[in-house]
C-alpha cells in the first residue's frame, strides 16, 4: 500500500510519527511523510523516507488554510494513496477534508489532545468541539493516544469506534545508566548527592513552566534543567520574564539546556521529572522519564492519569496550581530512597505498558496494514 502520514510541523512528524513510519515500511509498505518544512526532517529525510513540505499553519483563521487545502488536494489527486493517516487537530482536518474530496481509499487519524479539553474560553473550546465533529464524519479509523480521549470520541459522538493505541517509547534509547549518569553529572559540576529535577517540552504557558519555576523556589538546594525550546508557530504568552526572574532567584540552580537531540543522557543524570502541563494527550516526555527509572511529578489531567500512579511512580497534582507541586518536589527531593523506589516502580509500568514496538505493532493492526 501507498501511504501518507501527515502532520504539521517537523517537530511531531520527527517525534510522533516516525516510529509508525518506520513500522509500516518494514511490513513492506511505501510511506510518504508531509508536514511544514523544518530542520527535524533531516533524520527522516536520511532514512530514505520522501518528506513532502506543505505550509501547514497552526492558526484557527480559515484563510490561513487555503493555500495548504489546496496543495493537499493536488498531492492527493497526484499521489494516489491508499490510506491517509492525519495527526493534531488542524492539520488532521484538512487532510481528512482533501482525502475525501480526492477519494483516498482510507482516511484514519489520530488524536493526540483533544482542544476542546484545554483550558480556554468557551467559544475556543466548542469551536474544536464542533471541528473533531466534523473530523469524524469524515474519518474511517479513528484513534486516540489515550484512553479518556477514546471515551471522549465515543461520547460526545465524534466517532463511535474510536480506540486507544497508547503511545510509547524505545527501551532500548530511554533506560538506566549509572555510567552516564555519573559522568554527565560530573561535567555539571554536580555531586552524586546533589537532586536535580528536570522539565522537558516546548517552552509555552499550558505546559506549566510558570508554575514550576515558581515551585522550585520552594525546594532548597535542589537543580532545575530545562530542555524546551518555543516552536516558530507556538501561540501564547511569552514565558522569558518568567524564566528571567527564576534565574534571579535560583542563580546557577537553574540550567536552560535549549532544544537537545540528547534527552536520554540528561534524563540519566536527573533524579526526579516534572511536567506540570494543564493539558496532554499521552506525553512521550513523562514515558521517556519512565524508562530511565526517574519518578514523575505531573498534573492531574486526561494523559498523565493514564501513565503516572499516584505514590507509586510518583505524585500527581493539582494543575495550575504552585503548592501542591512544590510539596511534591520537595517530598522527593528529600528522599533518595523514596525516589529510588518511585523510580523503579515506573520503570516496570513503563516496561509494560508504554514500549514503542508494542503501541506501533497495535497502531499499524488498527490501520489494517
Amino acid at each position: 500500500m501507498k501511504i501518507l502520514e501527515l502532520t504539521n510541523v517537523d517537530f511531531s512528524l520527527r517525534h510522533f510519527l516516525l516510529p509508525v513510519m518506520r513500522g509500516a515500511r518494514a511490513r513492506g509498505h511505501e510511506v510518504v511523510g508531509i508536514s511544514a518544512e523544518g530542520p527535524l526532517l533531516d533524520v527522516p529525510r536520511a532514512e530514505g523516507f520522501r518528506i513532502i513540505p506543505v505550509p501547514l499553519a497552526r492558526s484557527l483563521n480559515p484563510r490561513a488554510h487555503i493555500p495548504a487545502f489546496r496543495e493537499l488536494r493536488r498531492i492527493m489527486r497526484e499521489e494516489k494513496f491508499d490510506l491517509v493517516h492525519a495527526h493534531m487537530p488542524i492539520s488532521g482536518f484538512l487532510a481528512r477534508m482533501a482525502a475525501k474530496v480526492e477519494g483516498v481509499p482510507h482516511v484514519a487519524y489520530t488524536c493526540h489532545g483533544f482542544l476542546f479539553n484545554q483550558p480556554g474560553p468557551i467559544w475556543r473550546r466548542g469551536l474544536s468541539l464542533g471541528v473533531e465533529w466534523l473530523g469524524g464524519r469524515m474519518t474511517d479509523t479513528f484513534l486516540t493516544v489515550s484512553e479518556e480521549e477514546a471515551a471522549d470520541a465515543r461520547r460526545l459522538f465524534i466517532h463511535r469506534g474510536a480506540v486507544a493505541t497508547g503511545n510509547g517509547r524505545d527501551p532500548a534509547i530511554f533506560h538506566p545508566d549509572p555510567a552516564a549518569r555519573a559522568a554527565l553529572r560530573a561535567e555539571m559540576g554536580l555531586s552524586e548527592a546533589d537532586c536535580v529535577v528536570m522539565g522537558a517540552s516546548r517552552l509555552v504557558r499550558h505546559k506549566g513552566w510558570p508554575e514550576l519555576l515558581q515551585a522550585m523556589e520552594r525546594v532548597p538546594g535542589a537543580h532545575l534543567w530545562v530542555v524546551g525550546e518555543r516552536l516558530p508557530s507556538d501561540h501564547g504568552e511569552d514565558l522569558s520574564p518568567y524564566f528571567a526572574r527564576a534565574a534571579e532567584v535560583l542563580g546557577p540552580r537553574l540550567k536552560m539546556l535549549g532544544y537537545r537531540h540528547d534527552v536520554p543522557r540528561w534524563l540519566q543524570a536527573a533524579d526526579i521529572f516534572a511536567l506540570p502541563s494543564h493539558f496532554e494527550g499521552l506525553p512521550m516526555s513523562v514515558i521517556e522519564a519512565m524508562l530511565t527509572g526517574l519518578p514523575i511529578v505531573a498534573t492531574d489531567i486526561s494523559g498523565c492519569r493514564e501513565q503516572v500512579v499516584s505514590g507509586q511512580t510518583g505524585y500527581l497534582v493539582p494543575p495550575m496550581q504552585v503548592s501542591g507541586l512544590a510539596d511534591a518536589l520537595e517530598r522527593l527531593a528529600g528522599d533518595a530512597a523514596l525516589r529510588q523506589r518511585m523510580g523503579a516502580a515506573g520503570l516496570a509500568r513503563a516496561k509494560s505498558l508504554f514500549t514503542e514496538q508494542v503501541v506501533v505493532d497495535r497502531t499499524l493492526d488498527l490501520l489494517g496494514l
